[in-house]
């Protein structure tokens, strides 16, 4: 590694001394589990693993397991909202220095516009409960200029609330949030929800009681962040109340395009029975809202149902990719694709694999998969160092910095890894980080004949990048945000200086 990184490696280490005396609670109930090493696992204290890709800057995240890192760049500030799972039964509820309190996980708000020096600003507090059981896991920010009815000198903050409500927040001061709205009324689950910053509709995933799934699509209209109107509910025909028969898998997250390309992207099931469902914006946003077999049909236009062991988590379009090798061809020079990554879930590779898979949607009706990528197991003893190995999830930022070019995506305790996706038809790894854990990484345990048998692992759980270049990974099992660049030959594929 550079030298700079080692120096950076050096300061961490001296941070988790100063600061383990906060988990040493935590860390003395793990010792009462079974906790096994692997020999030549990564350790705390170890340098990360890493090629092509350089730790540039960390933050603890006062040790709360994290989910989804949204970076936004505000007036002259870069600013990462990052939602939380639950805390753990070790410490259900970590210390947050900035108030002197104990508080449930929620949503940390750090300022990254000097990536080497990020600072912790607020943490707004989530719900009770363990793991995904509490906290408030999503993140979406917009800003009021750009929102047609927003508040020209604000920046809103969409999140979920545990698994009970979405929420609004005024984080114009990312220092002071200020809740402006909560959805009323009971919900059975909440998750990963898109929320389109110029026309301010927002695709919120939930559980709306009655519906026979727990993770369905409200659609809103948040264009006044201050008063949202419900336009419609929405899912896969089977999910909705009064239906009979076989449930199709739950949804776990959309994004949309937005009415110029007037698609939606939806991904069912995590690491299961996945369906990629493509839907006209437009005819969602206006067709019947009456949540008949008919209707909910109505707005599709095409859909890839894949294979009972494999999920769609993250559906991430890229249309328009010039091919190459098709370039003269008399037709399909130019593809639309998506990304499909699945959720790897069980720990120890206890279920089928998890990966990325790359689908051809040129021809909507009848989409196509055209390769695929994943991480050889062998090739870092993955599937003996503990915790999940196996996809997640991929960046989201469709800033031209990486767009299209590389893509990043989430691989537990493989860490990040960067491919080369301008060929989709043959994705190439150019790079990977794989930071090691710290010294209040949570453990992760699997059943032996009854017992608890827990091992210590990095769990780079998501991953989100900036126009800027920088790369943000954080932690299911609390090791923090590492902020990370490429370098050498990587570096060249995005075409950075």
């Amino acid at each position: 590694m550079p030298a700079r990184s080692d120096c950076l490696l050096g300061a961490l280490l001296a941070a988790a001394a100063g600061l383990a005396v906060l988990a040493l609670p935590a860390i003395a109930q793990m010792a009462q589990s079974t906790i096994v090493t692997v020999p030549g696992a990564p350790k705390v204290g170890d340098p990360p693993e890493a090629s092509n890709m350089r730790l540039v800057g960390y933050n603890d995240l006062q040790h709360r397991a994290a989910y989804q890192p949204t970076i936004h760049h505000q007036g002259n500030r870069y600013i990462a909202y990052i939602g939380h799972h639950g805390g753990t039964p070790e410490v259900p509820k970590p210390y947050n220095p900035l108030t002197g309190q104990a508080e449930f996980n929620g949503t940390s708000i750090v300022d990254v516009t000097d990536p080497a020096h990020p600072k912790y600003l607020a943490h707004i507090p989530g719900t009770p409960g363990l793991y995904e059981q509490g906290g408030a896991q999503m993140t979406r920010v917009c800003d009021g200029k750009t929102l047609p009815k927003g508040d020209p000198d604000k920046t809103y903050l969409l999140r979920v609330f545990g698994g009970k409500s979405h929420e609004i927040y005024d984080v114009s001061d990312p220092a002071h949030p200020i809740r402006i709205w909560q959805r009323q009324g009971p919900l059975n689950d909440t998750h990963k929800s898109w929320w389109e910053c110029d026309t301010g509709i927002a695709y919120l995933v939930s559980g709306v009681p009655g519906w026979r799934v727990n993770r369905m699509t409200e659609v809103y209209d948040m264009s006044d962040p201050s008063h949202p109107v419900k336009i419609r509910d929405f899912g896969l025909p089977g999910q909705q109340p009064g239906a009979t028969g076989p449930v199709p898998e739950q949804l776990h997250g959309m994004i949309s395009l937005g009415p110029q390309a007037n698609r939606i992207y939806f991904g069912y099931g995590t690491d299961k029975g996945g369906m990629l469902q493509i839907v006209d914006r437009q005819k969602l946003l206006t067709g019947p809202k009456e949540p008949t077999p008919q209707n909910l049909l109505y707005p599709e236009v095409g859909r890839l149902v894949m294979t009972p062991w494999n999920g769609a988590h993250t559906t991430f379009p890229m249309p328009q990719m010039r091919i190459p090798e098709f370039a003269h061809d008399s037709v399909g020079a130019v593809r639309d694709i998506v990304m499909i990554v699945d959720e790897e879930i069980r720990n120890e590779c206890e279920e089928p694999q998890q990966m990325v898979w790359f689908v051809d949607v040129t021809i909507e009706a009848h989409p196509m998969v055209i390769s695929n990528f994943q991480v050889p197991a062998a090739s870092g003893n993955f599937c003996v160092r503990g915790g999940r190995f196996g996809s997640h999830a991929s960046n989201e930022s469709m800033a031209p910095v990486f767009y299209k070019k590389v893509a990043f995506i989430s691989y537990f305790n493989a860490g990040v890894r960067a491919i080369d996706v301008r060929d989709p038809y043959h994705p190439v790894e150019i790079g990977y980080f794989i930071p090691s854990p710290m010294p209040w990484t949570d453990k992760r345990c699997i059943k032996l004949n009854g017992e608890d048998r827990c091992k210590i692992a990095i769990q780079t759980n998501n991953v989100e990048t900036d126009d800027r270049g920088y790369i943000y990974i954080v932690d299911r099992a609390g090791s923090g945000m590492h902020i990370l660049e490429l370098t050498g030959a990587a570096r060249a594929v995005a075409g950075l200086p």
